[in-house]
């Protein structure tokens, strides 16, 4: 490994920290960008008030009055209460003799909160006539170690999807529901909340399931008024479903993520939101949050130009990175109902990918600004196929991972070999271009015209050094970070061991938790990052070996800074990521070997041997 290489190296590590930790980094300056649409947003919207909003009228002190459909807005109400109170008291009077007359008047029984769960193949999920909401989501493809599902929304008493018309919100109103209180799913089944006001208008919101389906069909349905805006707000934010490391250490839960995402018809976004932030598209597909292996979206019938809202919600542990509470929100351009798809997608790439919504985007992404969004997507693709083709073969996918190891390695190599052949070419003629810095070296020009001539007579290109050295770095660094990427986030590889002591390629390798190191091993100790320090050793140690030009303090430092740096940053990793590295160190040793096994070793010049360099007089031709 010559110099670049290691530059290259060094410079692969940090771009892969600096891309995990400056995703979030542009969330204030799309937040200053996106004020202005807020404002025209909000503009716009108290433009188009009317009076056929759901309007809150005054509370009572006792009790919190329904909201009334159709009714106009509180600054339009009556203005002299004598007035008001004696129309009230006319109707108690003509109420109660009309009550006393017949006794065909039956009152409507109270509606009491409850609730209903409905469980399908893939989740469950409780609704709540309180706002004909959702309280709960269970979900199933995600059991622990003890067999137990996890729930998704992180506080079940705000829940999910309350709507809003107007200026009335439903959240607090009771809907009547005539449907079980436990519900299994064996075909086609709906759900539907009924909410009436005072002048008989109503909302009636139904929630539709199949047996496998990965969604909840929403439907909104105006009766007797004509709503003018909506706002479906998601309260209860997204829980984590894994299980954070012990203790404190750094970058340890980098690997865990709570993002708001969104399709915005143009590419597929993930915000780490840092205080209440709105984005707006024309052509928003779906919005929802993500976890580590799990995301939850509302997705529209048709591209919408709605305006998504998001705002921190904290959480208990301060491990967790945190969640969000979110709202959607547009204008209802004279229809009579609303209606989406509620997404629940645990993120197994090929099941995500085939709903053509680029879901899978919400795994791993790229900067649209270099076309990664779609090309840095395509590899870790590609990737993930190569692991699950070499898994059916084998059904390991420790096994499967060493072998795309291989492929990758393979790939780098003819450049490697070129890069070798090139760094020995120029170290046979070391000996006179030590000569010549001697001779030229008060004289930058001469010298550099001096040693173009000697490469030129000698069939030696500079640089090729840096296309062999340098080249194979460039491919092999978008490898590297795919693999980084799809070990550490494909739910594929969720919970599956390899061999030995790795028992989750997807989580670090700790064997014994009774030995820790705080801050970089704080779970306990892990075997691969200690075998990760051996072979960077002498994968450093060998390559450095034919870095003839290198400095000899400089080498025995990067002997030593590699190993420290690499186990610094493998402690925490995947173990399947440490594994990929430690194979790839030992192919390295190996083809280093063999390759010098036929080079001729750099020397230093004879001529210069025992002699005192001095800044002496320039030898003139």
């Amino acid at each position: 490994m010559n110099k670049n290489t290691i530059i290259g190296s060094i410079l692969m590590a940090v771009i892969v920290i600096w891309w995990m930790t400056t995703n979030s980094a542009n969330a204030n300056a799309k937040a200053a960008a996106e004020a202005k649409a807020r404002e025209a947003a909000a503009a716009e919207a108290a433009k188009s008030e009317t009076a056929d909003q759901l309007v809150l009228p005054a509370a009572e002190p006792e009790m919190k009055a329904a909201p009334v459909l159709g009714a106009p807005a509180a600054d339009k109400a009556p203005a002299d209460s004598a007035m008001a109170d004696s129309a009230a008291a006319a109707a108690a009077a003509t109420a109660a003799t009309d009550s006393s007359a017949t006794d065909s008047v039956v009152a409507k029984p109270a509606i009491l909160p409850r609730t209903v769960t409905v469980e399908t193949d893939k989740f469950i999920v409780t609704l709540d006539n309180k706002g004909g909401k959702v309280r709960s989501v269970i979900v199933k493809a995600l059991a622990d170690s003890a067999g137990n599902f996890p729930e998704l929304i992180q506080d079940t008493t705000l829940g999910a999807l309350d709507l809003t018309l107007g200026k009335a919100d439903l959240s607090e109103a009771l809907f009547a529901v005539d449907a079980p209180e436990w519900i299994t799913v064996d075909a086609d089944t709906s759900v539907q909340f009924v909410f009436e006001d005072v002048g008989g208008n109503k909302v009636i919101r139904s929630y539709g399931f199949t047996k496998t389906g990965v969604s909840v069909r929403q439907v909104n349905r105006f009766v007797g008024f004509q709503p003018n805006e909506y706002k479906l707000a998601w309260k209860g934010g997204m829980k984590e479903t894994e299980e954070f490391p012990k203790g404190k250490s750094v970058g340890g839960t980098s690997y865990f993520f709570s993002e708001v995402i969104f399709n915005n018809g143009e590419n597929v976004e993930r915000e780490m939101v840092r205080d209440t932030e709105s984005f707006k598209s024309d052509k928003m597909v779906w919005a929802g949050l993500r976890r580590k292996y799990i995301a939850m979206s509302v997705q529209f019938d048709n591209p919408s130009p709605v305006l998504v809202q998001a705002k921190p919600m904290k959480v208990d542990n301060e491990k967790d990175p945190g969640t969000f509470q979110l709202s959607v929100s547009d204008f209802l351009r004279g229809s009579d109902s609303l209606s989406y798809d509620f997404m629940i997608l645990p993120l197994q790439w090929d099941e995500v990918e085939a709903l053509d919504k680029d879901y899978e985007k919400v795994i791993v992404s790229g900067w649209t600004w270099c076309g990664a969004n779609v090309w840095f997507v395509w590899i870790c693709k590609i990737l993930l196929k190569l692991l699950k083709f070499f898994y059916e073969l084998i059904p390991n996918y420790g096994v499967a991972i060493i072998l795309v190891t291989f492929i990758v390695r393979g790939i780098t190599t003819p450049f490697t070999v070129k890069q070798l052949k090139s760094t020995r070419g120029m170290a046979k003629l070391k000996p006179q271009i030590d000569e010549i810095n001697v001779k030229y070296r008060s004289d930058p020009q001469k010298k550099q015209a001096a040693i173009m001539e000697l490469y030129s007579k000698n069939g030696v290109n500079p640089l090729s050094s840096c296309t062999g050295g340098c080249f194979p770095m460039l491919i092999q660094m978008p490898i590297f970070m795919g693999l980084f990427f799809v070990l550490g986030r494909a739910m594929e590889l969720r919970g599956m061991p390899a061999f030995l002591w790795i028992t989750d390629l997807s989580r670090s390798d700790v064997v014994w938790s009774g030995i820790s190191i705080p801050f970089v091993m704080p779970s306990g100790l892990a075997i691969l990052p200690w075998i990760m320090v051996v072979s960077t050793y002498f994968q450093t140690k060998v390559t450095m070996s034919g870095s003839a030009g290198m400095d000899p303090a400089q080498q025995k430092m990067m002997v030593w800074m590699m190993p420290a740096m690499m186990f610094f940053f493998s402690a925490v990793m995947p173990s399947g990521l440490v594994l990929y590295w430690i194979v790839s160190n030992i192919w390295s040793i190996i083809q280093y070997k063999v390759i010098n096994r036929n080079l001729v070793p750099a020397t230093t010049s004879s001529k210069l041997n025992g002699k005192e360099v001095k800044d002496a007089e320039i030898v003139k031709k």
